[in-house]
C-alpha cells in the first residue's frame, strides 16, 4: 500500500462513518500566536476543547500537516541522526465533539488497523491511563484484543494536558511490537516494554478521552460534553504498513533521497554520509510547507526557525560537498510527493523555490565565515595548547553562522578538540527563555469565571454587512485592567480579522453611553472593549450598538483597494505574488508580497493605474456564501492570515479579482475614489511591501504633493517639466563642487608631505610621525596617511584631529615594518584607549575615536612609549 493509498483509505473509513473531511490547517497558525507552527491535528479545534468556539459538524477526520522544532517537542538534533525523528511530519486523526466516546474510538481504531491494514493483533498492544478502568475494560469487550496486552500506565505516559489549565483527560496509546531485531540497546541487561527506551515497540496512536476541565486549583472538574482526539503518526505508519525499517525507507522519502544522490553523483546507499541526506530530506519538507503557507525565514519568531532550518540543511550539504545552492531543487521532489493532497504547494512552486534559493545564496557567503571564524578559533586554541571550544563560541557559532551543535562537535573532534557543551547549553537556555518570553501569548482573553453571563446560550450574531447601527442586547460582560469587555447578541461591530482593523463607536442605553475603542474576536464572540466607567449598572434593557460610520467607510475603501492592488501587482509582476500579510485601517493600508525584486518605477505606475482604471469603471461587488471546496475550485484567492470555516465568503470584482474574505467592503469600486502608492520597499529577502491610501485622504496628499511642486517651482523658476532637470544640474554643481573641494584639501595637505616626513623623529631606529590637522575629516587623514606610506619607508604615522569635541585618530605603518609584526591596529587601540575611546583596523592602517578631548595632547606625548612597547 503507497503512503497515499493508506492516507486515503484512513480518510474514507472515518468518512463511511459519518466524519466530516476537514481539510489541514496551515502549518504557520497566523490566528494563534499562542504557537510558532502546527504541532498537532487539534490546534485547529481548540477553541472548541476550550468551549469558545463551535462546529456545524460533530465528527471530523483529517490529515494534518505539522511541524515540530521547538519546546517541549525540540527533537532538531536528532533529525536526521536516527530514522524516525521530523520536522515536519502528518498527523491523521478522527475527533468527536460532543458525540461517540471511548468505545466506539476504540473499537474503530482496532477496526481499522487490524481488519483494514491486517497488521498482526498478536504484535498490538493497548496502554491505558493507571485510573481509566472504564477503557483498561472497553479494550476487550469491544475488540479481541488479549487482556493481558492492555496495560496501565501513570500520567506521563497516558493523560493528556492542553495546559496548566483547561480541557484535558485521559488517553489510550497502540503499540506495536516491530521485534527484538528493532531494540537499539546494547546493553545485557535490558529488557524491551511498552513505552520503554528502545526502538523495539513504537506508539502508532493515541485516543485522547477529553472529559475534564482543570481548574487554577489543579482540581479536576468533568467537562459537560465529552470529546476525542486522536493522534496517529503518518510516516511512522507508513514505514510500519510497508514494513521498512526507517521512515526515510518509504514512498514519503525516497523519491528525495534519490534526487538527491543524482545531484551529488553517489546514490544514498552507497553514501558513507546517510545522515546528512535524510537531514536535508527532512528539512525540504518542512521549509516547503512552511513557505507555502505564508512562512518566511527571518531574523526572529517562526521565520528565524525556518532560517535555522535551512542553514542546517546547507551546511550538512557541504558535508555531501554541495557548494552551490542546491536544496531549491529538490522542491519538485516534495511536490511529487505530497501535491496531490496538498495542492497548495503545486500552486505555489515557483515562490518556495525562489524563497529557498535566495535564502542559500545568502547563506553561503555566511557559511564561508562561519568556517573562517572556525578556522580562526581552532587555531588560537591549538596556540594556546587548550583543547575545549568555549561554549559561547559553539554558540555564537550556532546562532550566527547556522553551525548545528553536532557539526560543530564533528568538526571539533578532526581536529582533536572538544566542545564546552554545558556552557553552550546556558547560552542556549538564555536564548529560549527569551524567545519563550517574546512569544508568550499576548492576550485579552478574559478567564471563563471571570464573566457575568445574562444569556448563557447566545452568541455574538455579526450584522455588520447590512447594518451600521441596531438595538440589541448585552449577553456578557466582564472588567478586564481599565477596559470593560462587552458581548452582544447580535453587533454591527466588526471584530478586527484578515488584517482589518476592529470597530469603533458607541454603545449608548437609557443609563450610559459607553465609546467602544476596539472589537476583538474571542472564540465565536465579538468583544467590544470599551473603557471602564466609573459605575457600571447590569444592563438588560435594549442598548443601541453603532458603529463610526465614517471610520468604518474609509476602512472599507482600504480594505477593497487591497484586493485591486493584489489583482494588479500579480498582472504586472507575475502570478507568483502572494499576499504574506496586511493591516487596514481606516486612513491607510499595508500590503506585504512575495517578490524577489524591486518593481520599476514604471512597473508601480502602471500598478497605480490598473487600480484607479477599475475605480473609475464604478464596478460593483458580488459577495456569496458557499463552501470552501466550491470557491477553490471557483479559483478564488485564500487571504494570508484568515482563518476559514465549511462556509466561505467570496468577494468578486468583475472577472478582474475573486479572493475569499471576511472583512467589509465598498458595495461599488467607485465609492474607493483615488488610489495612490505612498511606499514601496524590502521588509525581507524576497518580500516587498506597499502603503497606499484612498479616499479623501489620498486627495489630500496629492493636494501636499502639488503644494510642494508649486513651491520649488517657484524658488527655482521653472515649470513643472523642468522641474526634475533643473534639480539634476543643481545635483551635479553639488557633487563637482564637493570635488573641487578634496582636490583643494588632498592638495594642501600634501603640500607639506616632504617636511612632514623630513621632520619625523627617530624612535628606536623608526621614522615616527606624530601630525594635526586642523578641522579634517577620518577620510582626510587616511588619505595623508596613505601618501606617507607611499613616499616612505621605515615609518609609523600617528595623525589626528579635533572636531565637535571629539577626537579623531589614523595610524598608519608602512609595509616593511608590519613585515616586522609592527601593528596599526595594535597602535590605535592602545593610543586610543588614554582618552576613552577605541579603535582598530588592518596592520598597515588603523582608526580610532575618543571624546576626552582634554587628553588629546597626551595620546600624542605617549605614543612613543606605546612603540617602544610593540
Amino acid at each position: 500500500m503507497t503512503a497515499s493509498e493508506l492516507r486515503t483509505s484512513f480518510i474514507n473509513f472515518f468518512k463511511d462513518r459519518n466524519h466530516v473531511f476537514v481539510p489541514s490547517s496551515p502549518v504557520v497558525p497566523l490566528d494563534d500566536p499562542s504557537l510558532l507552527f502546527t504541532n498537532a491535528g487539534m490546534n485547529q479545534f481548540k477553541d472548541v476543547f476550550l468551549g469558545t468556539g463551535s462546529r456545524s459538524y460533530k465528527r471530523a477526520v483529517n490529515s494534518q500537516k505539522c511541524i515540530r522544532v521547538s519546546g517541549k517537542h525540540n527533537d532538531l538534533e536528532e533529525v536526521g541522526r536516527d530514522t524516525y525523528h521530523h520536522t515536519f511530519f502528518e498527523m491523521l486523526g478522527n475527533w468527536s465533539f460532543g458525540d461517540y466516546y471511548k468505545e466506539e474510538a476504540i473499537a474503530w481504531a482496532w477496526e481499522l488497523l487490524t481488519q483494514l491494514w491486517q497488521l498482526p493483533k498478536e504484535k498490538l498492544y493497548a496502554t491505558v491511563f493507571r485510573e481509566d478502568t472504564e477503557a483498561e475494560k472497553l479494550w476487550p469487550k469491544v475488540t479481541d484484543i488479549a487482556p493481558d496486552r492492555v496495560l496501565r500506565f501513570d500520567e506521563k505516559d497516558n493523560f493528556w494536558e492542553m495546559g496548566e489549565t483547561g480541557p484535558c483527560g485521559p488517553c489510550s496509546e497502540i503499540h506495536i511490537d516491530l521485534g527484538p531485531g528493532f531494540c537499539q540497546q546494547k546493553e545485557k541487561k535490558h529488557t524491551c516494554f511498552v513505552n520503554g527506551d528502545c526502538g523495539r515497540f513504537i506508539e502508532l496512536w493515541n485516543l485522547v478521552f477529553i472529559q475534564y476541565h482543570r481548574d487554577n486549583n489543579g482540581k479536576l472538574n468533568p467537562l459537560p460534553a465529552k470529546h476525542i482526539d486522536t493522534g496517529a503518526g503518518f510516516e511512522r505508519l507508513v514505514a510500519v504498513i510497508q514494513n521498512k525499517r526507517s521512515n526515510y525507507d518509504t514512498d514519503l522519502f525516497v523519491p528525495i533521497l534519490d534526487h538527491i544522490g543524482q545531484l551529488r553523483g553517489i546514490p544514498y546507499e552507497e553514501s558513507g554520509e546517510q545522515s546528512a541526506y535524510r537531514v536535508i530530506a527532512d528539512h525540504i519538507r518542512m521549509l516547503t510547507f512552511s513557505i507555502a503557507d505564508g512562512g518566511f525565514p527571518s531574523n526572529e519568531g517562526r521565520g528565524y526557525v525556518m532560517r535555522r532550518i535551512l542553514r542546517r540543511a546547507a551546511r550538512f550539504g557541504r558535508k555531501l560537498n554541495f557548494h552551490e545552492p542546491f536544496i531549491y531543487q529538490l522542491v519538485p521532489s516534495v511536490i511529487s510527493i505530497l501535491g496531490g493532497m496538498y495542492p497548495e504547494i503545486e500552486e505555489r512552486k515557483d515562490h518556495i523555490v525562489k524563497v529557498i534559493q535566495s535564502e542559500e545564496e545568502h547563506f553561503n557567503r555566511t557559511l564561508d565565515r562561519g568556517l573562517d571564524i572556525f578556522d580562526r578559533i581552532k587555531t588560537n586554541l591549538i596556540s594556546a595548547s587548550k583543547k575545549q571550544i568555549p561554549g559561547e563560541e559553539v554558540f555564537r557559532l550556532y546562532d550566527t553562522y547556522g553551525f548545528p551543535v553536532d557539526l560543530t562537535r564533528i568538526m571539533a573532534e578532526e581536529a582533536n578538540l572538544g566542545i564546552d557543551q554545558e556552557g553552550f547549553d546556558r547560552k542556549m537556555e538564555a536564548q529560549q527563555q527569551r524567545a519563550r518570553k517574546a512569544a508568550k501569548f499576548q492576550s485579552g482573553n478574559i478567564k471563563t469565571d471571570s464573566w457575568t453571563v445574562i444569556n448563557q446560550n447566545s452568541i455574538s450574531e455579526f450584522v455588520g454587512y447590512e447594518e451600521d447601527a441596531i438595538e440589541t442586547h448585552i449577553s456578557k460582560y466582564a472588567f478586564f485592567g481599565d477596559n470593560l469587555h462587552i458581548a452582544l447578541e447580535k453587533t454591527p461591530f466588526y471584530a478586527e480579522s484578515g488584517g482589518q482593523v476592529g470597530d469603533t463607536g458607541m454603545l449608548v442605553s437609557e443609563q450610559m453611553e459607553l465609546p467602544v475603542v476596539d472589537t476583538q474576536k474571542e472564540g465565536d464572540d465579538i468583544i467590544h472593549i470599551c473603557k471602564a466607567p466609573k459605575e457600571f449598572k447590569l444592563l438588560t434593557e435594549k442598548i443601541l450598538a453603532q458603529i463610526d460610520k465614517d471610520r468604518r467607510r474609509q476602512t472599507e475603501k482600504n480594505h477593497t483597494a487591497t484586493h485591486l492592488l493584489h489583482a494588479a501587482l500579480r498582472k504586472i509582476l507575475g502570478s507568483h505574488v502572494q499576499q504574506a500579510g496586511s493591516l487596514v485601517t481606516s486612513d491607510r493600508f499595508r500590503f506585504d508580497f512575495s517578490h524577489f525584486e524591486k518593481p520599476s518605477v514604471e512597473a508601480l505606475y502602471e500598478i497605480q493605474r490598473i487600480v484607479n482604471e477599475k475605480i473609475q469603471e464604478d464596478i460593483a461587488l458580488q459577495i456569496r456564501i458557499d463552501s470552501f471546496s466550491n470557491a477553490k475550485k471557483s479559483g478564488a484567492m485564500a487571504l494570508f492570515g484568515e482563518k476559514y470555516g465549511d462556509r466561505v465568503r467570496m468577494v468578486r470584482v468583475d472577472d478582474y479579482s475573486l479572493e475569499l474574505c471576511g472583512g467589509t467592503h465598498v458595495r461599488r469600486t467607485g465609492e474607493i475614489g483615488l488610489f495612490v502608492i505612498i511606499y514601496e520597499g524590502s521588509i525581507a529577502a524576497g518580500m516587498r511591501r506597499i502603503e497606499a491610501i484612498t479616499g479623501r485622504a489620498a486627495v489630500d496628499y496629492i493636494q501636499r504633493i502639488r503644494g510642494i511642486v508649486d513651491r520649488l517651482n517657484d524658488m527655482l523658476n521653472v515649470q513643472d517639466s523642468a522641474l526634475t532637470q533643473k534639480v539634476n544640474t543643481l545635483i551635479n554643481e553639488k557633487r563637482d563642487l564637493e570635488k573641487e573641494i578634496i582636490q583643494l584639501k588632498q592638495s594642501a595637505l600634501s603640500s607639506g608631505l616632504d617636511e612632514l616626513i623630513q621632520k619625523a623623529e627617530k624612535i628606536n631606529g623608526i621614522n615616527l610621525i606624530r601630525h594635526t590637522v586642523p578641522e579634517a575629516t577620518i577620510d582626510d587623514l587616511k588619505n595623508l596617511g596613505d601618501s606617507i606610506r607611499q613616499k616612505s619607508k621605515n615609518t609609523i604615522a600617528l595623525l589626528g584631529t579635533k572636531a565637535n569635541d571629539k577626537i579623531g585618530l589614523v595610524c598608519v605603518v608602512t609595509d616593511d615594518l608590519v613585515a616586522k609584526k609592527y601593528d596599526a591596529g595594535t597602535l590605535i587601540r592602545q593610543a586610543a584607549k588614554i582618552a576613552g575611546g577605541s579603535g582598530g583596523g588592518r596592520p598597515h592602517m588603523a582608526t580610532a575615536g575618543a571624546k576626552e578631548i582634554n587628553k588629546y595632547d597626551d595620546i600624542f606625548q605617549s605614543f612613543d612609549k606605546l612603540l617602544a612597547l610593540n
